[in-house]
């Protein structure tokens, strides 16, 4: 049975629209339940209806057309349950409702389990019997689990072709908006461009193919190519290998020349779709076709096809790095989009990012906001193949995107962008202006950066300095680790250009969700992992290296901050300080004499928060790290999309966390700030002014609206704000209350939701 779940499971989520997907459930579900009928019927929220949109067993006609309102029939007393129903006579039961058109009047037995996705009820199963008998338990917890796993294929299917597209005839999804986390702030407007994972089948998009001939030719060429490296490779291991693994070999080169893969994949692109996605449909048919055997060997043969396929698709993938070309206005899509993908198209032509996975703390997410760019996570709704080429809306306000948007949708974004665009030009005019409060407090503001071309945005911007320069950037983008020289040039580059204001170089942070290809890191739960300091400290030999360069670059300039990060106890301060002071020491023995840099530590984890005032004894500053620190505060994978929505810097705890930092910095008279994305909020950021943080660094995208809400606020007004919040409990009340504020104050402009 587990099977059979796991086949239907696959042909539902490989479905091309949300019709084909539909039919084979009710298929497939009613063998493997061994029913008379089975039915889906699908919640309408606009027309406050659940409608027939497939059955095996009632009146085909009837699908589309049969509507139940969302608290009639007994469809509806699942809905509104959100439990199972299961009846020996259907008839029987006060709010059976009987519908002619359908042809149920010959089915008794009744069992209807409701279908969830992420809290909302988008349908209800049933399956129907003409006998008059109740379900046993076990049918019952079968079609209860397969209603559960078939859930995020519908949902993933919706996002594609919507249900009032599917009844009007339109598999587009025209202006329906697709649900996700909100990234960046802005609103993109632009063709989507899908980027897959290289040697991946099943993450090929969809694409229509410019040229067919062209096409055909680099599909024919790949074969060609794949068909020379079999016969290279079966000619170079016949002398070795006994002659039944040598026919596995004849047997490739059987299916390569034979008409069925590449007779297919060829007519396919002639349809109209291009070489990779046709190769794609090619395989995974003959894929299903193996498995569907229910024989062993013939299912071990499915695995020969998909091998084939991935040989022929590199050859293929060779081809379009080569020829790649981005739309002028490309919005990047993909299951889970890369920093380096990100960086690899040209800025000007980049208006948006969408992700299947990821947060709005995705490493991403924050490099989307420090390049301005509008970004949507966690969009796990979204059927990624299916999107590429089309027009897409990007709002990364409220994390949401729109696919091939109605002109009333296009219009209404156009007119918020352009606000958009004046609210940023008298912003423009704050970058020469200090951050001072409307009582005369003046809160330093720095920039996050890490990449060196960032440097000239940077000092445009009229950040105070560099308030986190990440040093992970040149180890991740080398093949081995960067030597002390090499180190020691870039350090120098950004101590150099920001002379005489602080910079803050934070020391080797990788593990988590950032690692070298050189230097791989195998754990089940990386974020509680090896990562940050705990890497440095077991490998004294790259922290001592990193130091030399960090603090040879800045003889002369003295204005080098070290930062910690990941401390999590007080022993891993102690031997940090005693390997910088060694390094010190050495290079003033060597005539070198740099000036012993100031070292702080970042507050990341629950255990700092509780040893912030032994932490602050020892140090000369402290840092937030607020991304990290709300995750594991509130136990909540920020890469999850599942639970990002409870990932909220506001969060009541994180509050009090936060203030329980900056009251033991200062009672050592030590300066905090807060590095993390909570300083770029505007509203987050009103509320650590009134805590006290000394200093906040953010994006450079983000400066400007925080400096514009600094100046606009008292001390007290912010302490205020801050005692209220603190009464409250929920992170959508402190919210509420705080863009009130914002609102009251005349920064309705930094907060508002498209």
């Amino acid at each position: 049975m587990l099977e059979s779940l796991r086949r239907i499971v696959q042909e539902v989520n490989a479905a091309r629209n949300l019709e084909q997907a539909l039919a084979i459930i009710v298929q497939r579900v009613k063998q493997a339940m061994a029913a008379d009928v089975c039915s889906v019927y699908l919640a309408d929220p606009v027309q406050q209806h659940y409608v027939l949109m497939a059955t095996d067993g009632l009146n085909p006609e009837a699908v589309g057309t049969v509507r139940l309102k969302l608290n009639e029939g007994l469809v509806g007393v699942v809905g509104e349950r959100a439990e199972p129903l299961n009846l020996d006579n259907a008839p029987d039961h006060p709010r059976y409702r009987f519908v002619a058109e359908t042809g149920e009047e010959r089915y008794h037995a009744f069992l209807g389990v409701p279908i969830i996705h992420h809290r909302q009820v988008l349908g209800v199963l049933v399956v129907r019997q003409r006998a008059r008998r109740k379900f046993d338990e076990n049918e019952e917890t079968l079609l209860v689990t397969i209603a559960a796993q078939l859930a995020g294929g519908i949902a993933h299917a919706q996002a594609s072709g919507g249900l009032n597209n599917l009844q009007h005839g339109n598999r587009g999804a025209q202006g329906r908006a697709v649900a996700g986390l909100p990234g960046a702030p802005g609103i993109g407007i632009g063709q989507a461009l899908v980027i897959y994972p290289p040697t991946d089948l099943d993450a090929i998009p969809d694409r229509k193919s410019a040229d067919v001939a062209a096409e055909i030719k680099l599909f024919e060429r790949a074969l060609s190519k794949v068909r020379g490296d079999i016969e290279a490779l079966a000619a170079r291991l016949r002398a070795t290998l006994p002659e039944e693994d040598i026919a596995l070999f004849d047997a490739y080169l059987h299916m390569l020349r034979g008409e069925s893969l590449a007779g297919k994949t060829i007519a396919r692109i002639r349809a109209g779709q291009w070489a990779p996605g046709a190769l794609r449909d090619t395989i995974l048919e003959h894929t299903r076709a193996f498995e569907a055997m229910g024989d062993a060997y013939l299912s071990e043969r499915a695995s020969d096809v998909r091998d084939l396929g991935l040989r022929i698709l590199a050859y293929l993938q060779a081809d379009a790095r080569r020829n790649h070309d981005y739309p002028p206005r490309t919005v990047i899509v993909g299951e889970e989009v890369s920093a380096t993908a990100l960086a690899e198209v040209p800025k000007d032509r980049l208006a948006g990012v969408v992700s299947v996975r990821g947060s709005s703390s995705s490493h991403v997410a924050i490099l989307a906001r420090a390049m301005g760019v509008p970004a949507v996570m966690g969009a796990a709704d979204l059927n990624v193949i299916r999107v590429d080429g089309r027009e897409v809306v990007v709002d990364g306000y409220r994390g949401q995107l729109y696919l091939d948007p109605t002109p009333v949708v296009r219009a209404e974004y156009q007119r918020i962008a352009h606000e958009e665009q004046t609210l940023a030009a008298g912003l423009s005019e704050l970058r020469d202006l200090p951050a001072v409060t409307r009582d005369g407090h003046r809160v330093p503001l720095y920039a996050n950066t890490g990449l060196l071309s960032d440097i000239t945005p940077t000092l445009n911007s009229g950040a105070e300095g560099i308030g986190l320069y990440r040093t992970e950037f040149p180890f991740m983008t080398r093949e081995r680790f960067p030597g002390e020289e090499e180190q020691r040039v870039i350090y120098r580059q950004v101590l150099e250009a920001f002379h005489p204001r602080p910079v803050v170089l934070r020391t080797l942070d990788i593990g988590g969700d950032k690692s070298l290809p050189y230097f791989p890191i195998e754990e089940d739960n990386p974020f509680l992992g090896w990562r940050g300091i705990r890497i440095s400290l077991d490998h004294p030999e790259i922290f001592i290296v990193q130091l030399r360069a960090m603090l040879r670059a800045s003889r002369g300039l003295n204005n080098l901050h070290l930062l910690l990060p990941m401390i999590s106890a007080l022993s891993e301060v102690d031997e940090a300080l005693r390997l910088i002071r060694r390094v010190h020491d050495e290079l003033n023995e060597n005539g070198e004499t740099p000036v012993m840099p100031r070292v702080g530590v970042m507050i990341e984890v629950p255990s700092a928060v509780y040893q912030a005032d032994a932490i602050a004894a020892r140090v000369d500053f402290l840092s937030v790290g607020s991304n990290d620190l709300t995750q594991y505060l509130l136990a909540v994978d920020r890469n999850n999309a599942r639970v990002a929505s409870l990932y909220d810097a506001l969060h009541p705890a994180v509050l009090r966390a936060l203030m329980q930092v900056v009251e033991g910095a200062h009672r050592h008279e030590k300066p905090v700030s807060v590095c993390g994305e909570m300083a770029g909020d505007p509203a987050a950021a009103l509320l650590l002014l009134g805590m006290g943080m000394d200093s906040l660094s953010m994006s450079v995208a983000s400066l400007p609206r925080v400096k514009w809400m600094i100046r606009n606020f008292s001390r007290d007004e912010a302490r205020r704000l801050l005692d209220e919040a603190l009464q409250l409990h929920t992170t959508s009340a402190i919210r509420l209350l705080l863009h009130a504020a914002l609102q009251q104050a005349g920064l309705g402009g930094l907060i508002r939701a498209a």
